[in-house]
C-alpha cells in the first residue's frame, strides 16, 4: 500500500469517474486503474462498484477511503512540521480560490502579494469549494478563499469581506431605471443561473427558493436557465434571455449607463455572502497566512466591506 495509491482512491471517491480523476491525478486511466486494482487485491476487497457512467463506493470503500484522507492530512501534517526551521515567507504559496471569486479578486491580490512578500509568489488554483477543500485537507495547497458556508472541515477560518448581491437585467428591462428591488420581485422574472456544484448557485437559491422548486412543482418562478460562468452569464443577460443575482465584487461600476446591462441593488438588509480564509490547523507557515490576510483587506473590491477585526474560528 502506497500513498499515490491512497491519493487516487480518493481522488475517484471524489470525481466518481476513473478518468477525471486521472486527470486530477495528472496520471494516465490506465496507470490509477492498475493501481487501485493492485490495492484491491492486496486488501481482499472492492472499494468501488464499476459498471454505471459514474462510479460508485461499496460500504467497505466509504470507510476505506475515509481513512485515506486522514492519512494523507497526517502525511501533509508531517511535510509541515519538517518545513519549520525555514523561513515561512520564502517560496511559494499555494492558494485555492473559488470561481465566482477569482476572476474579480485576483488582479488586486497578485498585485498587493508582489508588493509585500515578492519572494513568495503564488500558485493559484481555481475550484469548487468542495474539491478546494479537500485539496487543503490533503496538503495540495496551503489555504483557500472560498464563502461561507463550508462543511465541518476542522479548519481554521478568518472571515475577510461581505459582498452584497446585486441584480443584472438588461438596459431595456422595466426595472432598468430602479433604484432597487425586492428578493420577492424575483418571483416573476425568467432567472440565470449557475451550474451545480457553485456555491453562489445555492447562495442565489437562498435568496429565491421558487428557483428549486420550479423543476419539480412549476410554480413560483418563471423560467431557469444555466450558465457555467458569471461572465456567461452576463452576457446571456445583456442578449434578453432573462436577469441574474451578481456578487458586487463583479460589478466594477454600479451606475454605469454604457453597455448592454444595468445593475440594481437590493432594498436593505440584502442577501450578500462572507468570504474567507481557511487553512489546516497543522499548517505552520502562520506568518505567510498573516501576509496573504493583510494583502486580502487592501484590496479595493466593489461594495464590500472589508472585516480586519473579525476573530479567528475553526470549522
Amino acid at each position: 500500500m502506497t500513498l499515490t495509491e491512497l491519493k487516487y482512491i480518493v481522488a475517484v471517491a471524489r470525481e466518481k469517474h476513473f478518468g477525471h480523476a486521472a486527470e486530477a491525478c495528472h496520471v494516465a486511466q490506465p496507470t490509477l486503474s492498475v493501481a487501485i486494482k493492485k490495492l484491491e487485491d492486496e486488501l481482499g476487497v472492492t472499494l468501488f462498484e464499476r459498471g454505471g457512467s459514474e462510479i460508485s463506493m461499496t460500504p467497505l470503500g466509504v470507510q476505506i477511503v475515509a481513512q485515506a484522507e486522514r492519512v494523507l492530512e497526517q502525511t501533509a501534517a508531517i511535510k509541515e512540521i519538517a518545513k519549520q526551521n525555514k523561513d515561512p515567507l520564502v517560496g511559494p504559496f499555494r492558494l485555492g480560490i473559488i470561481y465566482t471569486i477569482a476572476p474579480y479578486l485576483l488582479p488586486p491580490l497578485v498585485k498587493a502579494m508582489i508588493e509585500r512578500v515578492p519572494q513568495m509568489p503564488l500558485v493559484l488554483q481555481e475550484n469548487f469549494t468542495v474539491k478546494l477543500l479537500e485539496q487543503l485537507r490533503q496538503g495540495e495547497i496551503d489555504a483557500a478563499i472560498v464563502a461561507l458556508p463550508i462543511p465541518d472541515q476542522g479548519l481554521l477560518v478568518q472571515p475577510v469581506y461581505d459582498e452584497p448581491f446585486v441584480v443584472a437585467v438588461p438596459k431595456h428591462h422595466p426595472w432598468a431605471e430602479r433604484s432597487s428591488v425586492t428578493t420577492d420581485n424575483l418571483k416573476s422574472e425568467t432567472m440565470l443561473l449557475l451550474g451545480n456544484g457553485h456555491c453562489f448557485r445555492d447562495q442565489v437559491l437562498e435568496v429565491c427558493p421558487e428557483m428549486s422548486r420550479f423543476s419539480t412543482s412549476g410554480d413560483g418562478i418563471a423560467r431557469t436557465f444555466e450558465g457555467s460562468s458569471l461572465e456567461t452569464i452576463r452576457h446571456m443577460v445583456a442578449s434578453g434571455i432573462g436577469i441574474t443575482v451578481l456578487p458586487q465584487a463583479s460589478v466594477p461600476d454600479m451606475h454605469t449607463t454604457d453597455g448592454m446591462l444595468r445593475y440594481i441593488p437590493f432594498v436593505q438588509p440584502g442577501p450578500s455572502r462572507r468570504v474567507v480564509l481557511v487553512w489546516r490547523k497543522s499548517f505552520t507557515r502562520g506568518v505567510a497566512i498573516e501576509e496573504v490576510r493583510q494583502a486580502l483587506l487592501s484590496c479595493d473590491l466593489p461594495g464590500v466591506t472589508m472585516l480586519p477585526d473579525e476573530p479567528l474560528s475553526e470549522s
